[in-house]
């Protein structure tokens, strides 16, 4: 017993630095937000309690905040669905491949490594308006008109879900090349004696036996894809429109609580936003684990 109590003591003294650590930079501020969401708090001024004041002005008289939640349901749908099935496929198609199949995982990989401000910093070259960026350019050479990619309302968001949907192929990939290594090569061999091609392979064997992976990949993807915000912050600045671009057209939910948070230094307001998109996320969560489970 005494062997025993010793060994658990030093289990303790490992384990306590992880936990005093995740306590004071989680928990702690976890429950610090959650009461600032139900204060009206500028940094200069003590926070004075207002209640549910924030949650009902978030949600009956900010357009704003709409209009944030209505661009980042965009994204996630735009955004999380292809860049999935891309990575699938493009996962699928590797596995074929009878040399420099880890090559090309590795150059598909090298996005996910680099800076996620790095990336925007060359895409939002690559969108530049008029002649001067490569896409603009390409389209030219082809005879079609440039597009103000960052200018317009109608293009800052896509150009932004083309970004990202290229800059997470990588790391979906991975892990669906992980999930189909694990598939026993008996299955395909007994697809292929029943005549069944590569998309009926695809679709019959590969697809339903990566379905544990398949769940896990569309929930990190949403909660991800919900808490877009360096490629906004990079692709945006410098229009003189502010975080979102022209008429908050690329504006997501992050943004708009940086803005309020960072910029406009109401943290009480930003801190609602925050559990907002907590409750969004976590109940997106659990309808995505329920309908990929129950097919």
């Amino acid at each position: 017993m005494k062997r025993r109590a010793e060994s658990t003591a030093i289990v303790y003294v490992f384990v306590a630095p992880a936990v005093i650590l995740f306590t004071i930079f989680t928990f702690l501020p976890l429950f610090a937000s959650l009461y600032l969401s139900f204060t009206e708090y500028n940094v200069i001024h003590p926070p004075q309690w207002v209640g549910l004041k924030n949650f009902t002005e978030l949600l009956f008289h900010d357009p704003r905040f709409w209009k944030a939640l209505r661009n980042t349901l965009c994204y996630v749908v735009g955004v999380v669905p292809i860049g999935i099935a891309t990575a699938l496929l493009l996962a699928a198609a590797l596995e074929e491949l009878a040399r420099g199949k880890q090559l090309f995982k590795v150059l598909y990989f090298i996005p996910t490594v680099t800076s996620v401000v790095a990336i925007a910093a060359v895409w939002k070259w690559l969108f530049a308006g008029e002649k001067y960026g490569l896409i603009n350019y390409a389209l030219i050479q082809l005879g079609l008109q440039p597009i103000d990619w960052l200018l317009s309302p109608r293009w800052i968001l896509p150009a932004i879900m083309i970004m990202s949907i290229w800059a997470g192929l990588g790391y979906n990939m991975v892990f669906f090349s992980a999930g189909i290594s694990t598939i026993p090569q008996a299955l395909y061999e007994a697809a292929k004696v029943d005549g069944a091609n590569w998309w009926g392979r695809f679709w019959h064997v590969t697809v339903p036996m990566l379905r544990p992976t398949l769940v896990f990949v569309v929930v990190m993807a949403v909660i991800s894809s919900f808490q877009i915000f360096d490629q906004v912050y990079i692709m945006t600045s410098g229009t003189g429109e502010g975080i979102g671009g022209v008429l908050d057209s690329g504006l997501t939910l992050v943004s708009y609580l940086y803005e309020q948070g960072f910029v406009q230094f109401h943290m009480g307001y930003a801190s609602a936003i925050a559990y907002l998109i907590f409750g969004c996320v976590f109940g997106l969560t659990l309808v995505n684990i329920r309908m990929l489970r129950s097919q």
